[in-house]
């Protein structure tokens, strides 16, 4: 490991025991156990139905991307790759899941590299562009300032999502920083800045594609389905919890927990999410206790699932990175 990922790693474990501790100084542990005993298992199992859903529209998502380079991919063959990257980001530390992603899975895609790195940057600036989205809807419905979450007050927001806007449907805006990143990289490595210039190109010829108007229009209607069955899943965590008093909360703990996953942590984000969503149930008038039984419910909701069936996908199809990235 080299010392800058040891120092990024070191970073975000210190930050997730800080904010566990944050946690943990203001609860008393008896209250937390009785938080959870009253627990409604059918609300629990609904909930993961709505995962379920919203794992299914994300899958959609990427075959609807991938689909230029390989029309006849399906879904199913779309779906154990996906899974297997969330379990190893899940997991593992440096977004390795995303370089599995992006490396491990072409031949069985019928794919390149260049484009699944091109559909990832789409799908987080979609994800992206649907939390501020459902960040500004819950703080209009709430009647909370947005300078008290997201640390930028509400014109900061709607500056941002155009920004992901612009770079949505304008990507050739940037394409001559990506051309002239692999320029940079051929005059140190001729058969390297080849290669590298290789899948900018493709992956400039995707991000074009993907910003048609009816293609991306799709995009964004998937990407909303998907956030809405998250958004379900968050509010149904709060109904099988009686000792909450404000389980609509849940709607506004989604985006505010989501954007702390932005600050460096533990692979699952353990701390930030969790101390981000206890706030914005707190803030709701939920009681202390509760909203740290919700944090860990809804963590441990949207955490075990793709860890579990990514995990079994990965080790079922015996899939290795290859130690050539750009072949």
């Amino acid at each position: 490991m080299k010392p800058k990922q040891a120092a990024r790693l070191g970073l975000g474990i210190l930050l997730a025991v800080f904010f566990l501790w944050l946690i943990a100084r203001q609860i008393d542990p008896a209250a937390l156990v009785q938080a959870f005993a009253g627990t409604r298992g059918g609300w629990v199992a609904l909930a993961l139905a709505m995962f379920c859903v919203g794992y299914a529209c994300r899958i959609a998502r990427w075959r609807a991307m991938l689909a230029r380079d390989n029309p006849a991919l399906r879904w199913s063959n779309c779906a154990g790759p996906l899974l297997a990257s969330f379990a190893a980001n899940n997991v593992l530390p440096f977004r390795a899941g995303d370089v599995l992603r992006a490396f491990a899975f072409n031949a069985r895609l019928g794919t390149s590299a260049g484009t699944v790195l091109a559909t990832l940057f789409v799908e987080r600036l979609l994800d992206l562009l649907m939390v501020l989205v459902m960040l500004g809807a819950a703080l209009a419905a709430f009647g909370l300032e947005a300078s008290r979450f997201a640390g930028l007050g509400s014109a900061a927001l709607i500056t941002v999502a155009l920004a992901i806007l612009v770079l949505l449907l304008f990507p050739q805006l940037f394409a001559p920083l990506a051309r002239l990143a692999g320029k940079l990289a051929g005059r140190v490595s001729p058969t390297l800045g080849e290669k590298l210039s290789t899948e900018i190109e493709r992956g400039l010829a995707t991000l074009g594609h993907l910003a048609a108007g009816s293609t991306m229009a799709r995009l964004v209607g998937w990407s909303l389905a998907a956030w809405i069955a998250e958004g379900t899943v968050f509010w149904m965590a709060a109904l099988a919890l009686p000792e909450l008093t404000t389980a609509a909360a849940g709607w506004l703990a989604l985006p505010v927990g989501t954007l702390a996953t932005l600050i460096p942590s533990t692979p699952g984000y353990v701390g930030t999410f969790d101390y981000f969503t206890v706030r914005a149930m707190t803030a709701l008038g939920n009681g202390q206790a509760a909203a740290t039984a919700y944090a860990f419910l809804v963590h441990a909701l949207l955490w075990l699932p793709p860890t579990v069936v990514g995990g079994l996908y990965f080790l079922a199809s015996r899939t290795r990175l290859p130690r050539e990235k750009l072949s």
